[in-house]
């Protein structure tokens, strides 16, 4: 059983958040709320949502798995102007989902939870340094960066205590540094790894200009991006896997 009210635009960062990576997705949902964990086909990049209970109007649900094209969900939720609530409810004996909003009702057939690629385990990762910035900011580094390369270095000058951002391309090179003073926190500790711009644009465009990003980093380890939303009754983590350099 489930049933929920929920903002359109909570709805929409949900679904927006996972479909940078992937195009369907095992939805898990049981009273405290939901969570999605899904990884990209090439398993570079793996997304792990939670949104709380507390963030929908009403909603109600026994420990249920369903299966959901991305696409098709993503297109009916963007029906809801801003501000509606959407009612959704889902019909178990045909395996679908019934949304409504203002007088319009659609109906979606759902997945075979067993058709869907296995979620991934988390890897439990020594990363030694932590960086919490504005949303904002780490816009400006990707966006920056990916006029000139493919690939983004993240990294962590110690002795300087500086977060630093470098892109090398054929002819051009775009270099960011952040302080201590400019960032909301900062642990410092050796890190320097090489990512993919192509996955860093799509996940850049689930990040909130104005929230709190927090990044972890290691030696050419993944990179984790955590930040709040749903007015922080919701969490996502970002993992990406680094392009290794050689030595």
């Amino acid at each position: 059983m489930f049933t929920a009210i929920v903002g359109s635009e909570t709805l929409r960062s949900t679904l927006d958040s996972v479909s940078v990576l992937v195009d369907e997705c095992k939805i898990h949902l049981n009273e405290d709320g939901l969570t999605i964990r899904a990884v990209d086909p090439a398993n570079v990049g793996m997304v792990d949502l939670r949104l709380d209970a507390s963030a929908f109007e009403s909603y109600e649900a026994d420990d249920v798995v369903i299966g959901v094209d991305l696409t098709r969900l993503e297109d009916i939720a963007g029906m809801a102007d801003s501000g509606q609530l959407i009612d959704i409810e889902l019909d178990e004996e045909i395996q679908k989902l019934r949304l409504r909003m203002d007088g319009l009702e659609a109906t979606m057939g759902l997945i075979d939870p067993n058709s869907i690629r296995e979620e991934p385990d988390i890897p439990d990762l020594d990363l030694p340094a932590t960086i919490v910035l504005e949303g904002r900011d780490l816009n400006r580094a990707i966006t920056a960066a990916d006029m000139v390369s493919d690939h983004m270095e993240l990294g962590v000058d110690v002795e300087r205590e500086v977060f630093y951002v470098d892109a090398h391309g054929d002819t051009d090179d775009i270099h960011l540094e952040l302080s201590r003073d400019e960032l909301i926190e900062f642990d410092v500790g050796e890190a320097s790894s090489l990512f993919s711009l192509d996955y860093l644009r799509d996940i850049n465009k689930a990040i909130p200009r104005d929230t709190e990003v927090q990044i972890r980093l290691g030696d050419e380890y993944p990179v984790k991006f955590t930040f709040p939303y749903a007015e922080g009754r919701g969490q996502v983590t970002y993992m990406l896997a680094p392009r290794i350099q050689s030595s």
